[in-house]
């Protein structure tokens, strides 16, 4: 008679984890491309303040009834909570900011450095010991942007410095995550990072608002959707797979940007492009296997 599963086993569902995350990077370039269609219409502080309204208008109604507000806004570091907040929205003031000016396909793998970030920071910030292969690893992702960028071409110009301040503040956001995760549950760490964001950008707004079509303010529900959803999804994924197994996954999403840019955008990454987007992949997939392999 086989042995009955054990709880550990019944959480293991890789391919569940794979469709998971599939279709959450699916839903963030989806948020990325309805960003970077706005904010050629509004200023950046009304698509970015409509994003994390919406976020933080979802929480409310999912969790809240669920769990109950004070449980859902406690946490026992209020700074660090902040902080990360303040990462995150950097994070998107950065990136919707440069999707003016840098294609989506590219702009998303220069912002898919942020897991070598991670690995680079983790030795001053977490005390953390990284391989030789895993410092190569880093070092060859920033080769691939420097490939994409390629002085003389089109996007060797100062806005690349936003996708790439972007991937900055990600990683930065990622580690403080890392940190939080053993302290808050992630309901309270998305939830307090989407109050936060969400106060901090009303405060902007009076100094930015422009009339919001009513069909543009649909679509501005829609990306403060897709972005929670996305993230709700990405937590999901974690529960059925191991990181390491669902990271090559998630590069997908730089192939949905670049499918988004061709058929919204009419942007196709020519082919020295193509090779920097494979290099910072396979420079991120190396990261992964590294922490797999430990």
């Amino acid at each position: 008679m086989a042995a009955p599963k054990t709880l550990l086993d019944a959480t293991q569902q890789p391919l569940t984890g794979i469709g998971l995350i599939c279709l959450s990077v699916l839903l963030f370039a989806s948020h990325d491309a309805l960003s970077k269609y706005l904010s050629g219409i509004y200023p950046i502080v009304i698509v970015v303040w409509a994003r994390y309204l919406v976020h933080t208008l979802l929480m409310l109604i999912v969790f809240v009834p669920r769990a109950g507000l004070s449980s859902v806004v406690r946490t026992r570091r209020p700074g660090l909570q902040l902080i990360r907040a303040l990462f995150l929205i950097g994070t998107s003031l950065f990136f919707t900011t440069g999707l003016r000016y840098i294609p989506l396909a590219e702009a998303t793998a220069v912002n898919f450095l942020a897991p070598l970030l991670v690995t680079a920071l983790s030795v001053p910030l977490l005390k953390e010991t990284v391989t030789r292969s895993q410092w190569a690893a880093v070092s060859a992702g920033f080769i691939g942007v420097l490939v994409i960028v390629r002085p003389g071409g089109s996007l060797f110009t100062p806005a690349i410095l936003l996708p790439l301040s972007s991937a900055l503040c990600f990683g930065c956001y990622q580690l403080l995550t890392r940190k939080l995760s053993e302290i808050d549950s992630p309901t309270t760490s998305n939830f307090l990072a989407g109050i936060f964001n969400t106060l901090i950008m009303s405060a902007l707004l009076p100094f930015f608002w422009t009339a919001v079509d009513w069909r543009h303010g649909v679509l501005m529900i829609g990306l403060g959707t897709c972005g929670m959803l996305g993230h709700l999804l990405l937590t999901q994924a974690f529960r059925h797979a191991p990181p390491a197994m669902l990271a090559p996954f998630s590069y997908g999403q730089i192939l949905f940007a670049g499918l988004y840019g061709y058929l919204i955008f009419d942007h196709t990454p020519d082919g020295i492009a193509m090779i920097g987007i494979a290099i910072i992949c396979v420079s991120g997939l190396a990261v992964a296997w590294g922490q797999r392999k430990r």
